[in-house]
């Protein structure tokens, strides 16, 4: 495959580092029974482990150039399928039940994306992401760090969160201003959190945080008081990076 200029609007970052491509596909362990979803493949980089590990691929690209050069490159391959499409408004539910989701993931779109996923979430079996290193600390933060945040509670609610190496900038072409890291979240046993709505605690997690200097008194004072929040078992005078994700859930599922 030729050389692709990157293109700066879509965040192109293309990893090149064998010994980085291999570690990623050691930590997926594809079968042949797989459906793998890929997002973002860009030249091929894992693409082509990944297609001939897997019983189907389904790569999501949204540089048409790239992708009609996927396309070409694979078309012989019936178990991989190539998608010019925006992975922010793609339609995972339509791949099937069962999927294992991995990317190398455009800085720019990260964040968004991990919350769009969520909508999928019991279509996934688990994800495999190379992130921002700043992002992948955020999700993987435990309560009372620095951290630890919306990302952090949103996903944990959900999943379970491993960073699992970092990458250094220089394994990309062209090389990213920050480090890398790859990330695994796989989905917790079902009833391990029971959220009784979703938007509710995802508006409370961001009221929370908005003020994340302030106490939760003072954070969420139009939401719940000191009386409420010591009802669920909160402190009113802690910080909110120090209130743990069943503490959020189970005050959600109090409010009205």
């Amino acid at each position: 495959m030729s050389r692709h200029r990157p293109r700066k609007r879509f965040g192109q970052h293309f990893l090149t580092d064998p010994s980085v491509i291999d570690a990623i596909i050691r930590a997926v362990a594809p079968a042949k029974d797989d459906v793998i979803v890929e997002i973002g493949p860009g030249q091929g980089a894992i693409t082509r482990s990944l297609a001939a590990r897997s019983g189907a691929l389904h790569a999501i690209e949204l540089d048409r150039d790239l992708a009609s050069r996927l396309v070409r490159e694979f078309a012989d391959n019936c178990n991989v399928t190539v998608y010019a499409a925006d992975a922010l408004s793609f339609d995972y539910a339509a791949l099937g039940p069962s999927l294992r989701i991995v990317g190398n993931l455009p800085y720019n779109i990260s964040t968004p994306l991990l919350f769009e996923l969520l909508n999928y979430r019991g279509h996934i079996v688990d994800m495999h992401f190379m992130l921002q290193k700043e992002v992948v600390d955020r999700m993987a933060a435990a309560p009372g760090s620095k951290a630890y945040g919306r990302l952090s509670i949103m996903l944990g609610c959900h999943f379970q969160i491993d960073a699992l190496f970092d990458v250094d900038k220089s394994a990309f072409d062209p090389p990213p201003e920050v480090t890398s890291a790859v990330v695994r979240l796989a989905p917790l046993p079902a009833g391990t959190y029971i959220i009784e709505d979703e938007a509710r605690l995802s508006k409370l997690v961001a009221q929370a945080f908005s003020q994340r200097r302030k106490t939760i008194r003072n954070s969420l004072r139009n939401v719940a008081d000191a009386v409420l929040l010591e009802s669920v078992g909160i402190d009113p005078g802690l910080r909110p990076e120090a209130i743990a994700i069943a503490d959020y859930v189970r005050l959600a599922n109090t409010l009205e």
